[in-house]
């Protein structure tokens, strides 16, 4: 096999990118947007010592799972993989995703991984949408990045986002090309509307907005505040964020509200919850949810029991689970979501929480040095999971259960090794799909103690 040729295919899985996986003459070859099952010819865009890449260029036989797109930007917007995959093929490829991290990564193929919790209508699932903007000859865009580039496909009606979110988005767009602001180029560095951030609360039907600028001029601020009011019923606030570097990061550290209120208040299993503009929430309330209600369910929480979470941000798991446990101690290494967390607990009235702002493993580390200990320890790490360190010190602090919540199955993976190796055993991995048409998973596991 040589770059360029015109290779022959049949698709016989998927691997963690959404991309088809074939082989040619025992050669690994990934195929994006090719399935299971499809028969394709495809040219090698590159080769590998173990692996090769080829792009599609014929579908010669498609997979009985393989469905018409709806949206007519498949293909050439990055943001949904899996959006020709039947639904319930979906759901099949993120579970054996899951088992495939256990037993390759870590050695644990005799965990049992659950069905996934599927949504029953898919789509229009976000809360959230943070997009760039740009300006294609006379037009104003907002969207995603196109596949391997940094160059923007407008996503107008994204059929993933909230009706409040599209809403906000396409008034943006018309505004400022009314009003003629300059946009960010990220080439020259120059310009100032960079990125539009709209998120929607679903409990309220409420929608704040932050316009990132690279500076902290914002051209004709006033009147493009005015115009989105008019347009957008809903809006209830409008925060400027600053971000002068240059890197591709969406926030700056400094906030100026322009109008209305900078926190958006959602709630969640009977709680509420305000949230400031930079704060992480899941993005799809209706199967986070889902998701707490698991890890809460896993944790078996009688009323009394000490609960550390780590990793807690706004407080939303800690809070979840104050109800039903003797204390929560929260820790979080972002100060602004340690403030939000505090506010929260107070807003629902709970006096069993207490967040600490630190790094998960030196608070771990001072905890366990402290002599302190709790019962069950929840971890909610990001993609990359936990260091090292912060796993060596959990037996010190002697839970006898651990909820491990996570969105990446091949650093959970790593992680339970770990812990395995430390005396705790994984019962049960629980994925959630929390992120519709795309190649992401959640999932929820329950770890228990077994040597002293």
């Amino acid at each position: 096999m040589s770059l360029k040729d015109i290779v022959e295919l049949t698709v016989t899985g998927i691997n963690s990118r959404g991309e088809g996986v074939a082989r040619h003459r025992g050669f690994t070859v990934f195929v994006p947007g090719a399935l299971p099952g499809d028969r394709v010819q495809a040219q090698v865009i590159s080769l590998k010592k173990n692996y090769g890449r080829a792009l599609l260029q014929s579908l010669l036989e498609p997979s009985p799972r393989r469905v018409s797109p709806p949206c007519p930007l498949f293909g050439e917007c990055g943001a949904c993989q899996l959006l020709h995959l039947d639904y319930a093929a979906q759901l099949e490829y993120k579970r054996e995703l899951v088992r495939q991290a256990l037993d390759r990564i870590a050695g644990l193929p005799e965990v049992p991984v659950l069905p996934v919790v599927g949504m029953e209508r898919p789509l229009a699932y976000r809360n959230k949408a943070q997009l760039p903007v740009a300006r294609q000859g006379d037009q104003v865009v907002a969207g995603f990045y196109a596949l391997r580039s940094h160059r923007i496909v407008d996503c107008s009606g994204c059929l993933l986002q909230h009706p409040l979110n599209n809403a906000a988005l396409e008034a943006v767009r018309e505004a400022v090309g009314e009003l003629n602001i300059p946009l960010y180029d990220e080439a020259t560095g120059r310009g100032q509307l960079r990125y539009v951030v709209a998120r929607t609360s679903w409990s309220r039907e409420e929608l704040i907005l932050v316009l990132v600028t690279a500076g902290s001029r914002l051209h004709r601020s006033e009147e493009l505040v005015g115009l989105l009011r008019e347009r957008l019923p809903a809006l209830k606030g409008v925060v400027q964020n600053i971000n002068r570097s240059r890197g591709n990061y969406a926030f700056g550290p400094e906030n100026r509200l322009l109008f209305g209120r900078d926190r958006l208040t959602e709630e969640l299993l009977g709680l509420t919850f305000q949230l400031s503009p930079q704060a992480f929430f899941q993005v799809n309330p209706l199967q986070t949810e889902v998701l707490y209600r698991l890890a809460r369910e896993a944790a078996s929480l009688s009323g009394k029991e000490r609960v550390l979470d780590l990793f807690c941000g706004v407080g939303t798991i800690a809070l979840v689970m104050a109800g039903e446990a003797g204390q929560v101690v929260g820790v979080e290494v972002n100060d602004a979501a340690v403030e939000d967390a505090r506010r929260n607990a107070r807003l629902n009235g709970i006096t069993n929480a207490v967040f600490r702002c630190g790094d998960a493993a030196a608070v771990a580390e001072e905890l366990a040095e402290a002599g302190e200990t709790f019962d069950v320890v929840v971890l909610d790490p990001p993609r990359k999971g936990c260091e090292g360190r912060l796993l060596e010190k959990i037996p010190e602090l002697k839970p006898q259960r651990m909820v491990y919540v996570s969105c990446n199955p091949s650093t959970l993976a790593r992680d339970l090794k770990i812990l395995a190796g430390q005396g705790y055993r994984a019962h049960y991995v629980q994925p959630v799909d929390m992120f519709p048409h795309t190649c992401h998973v959640e999932t929820v596991v329950l770890m228990s103690r077994t040597k002293n």
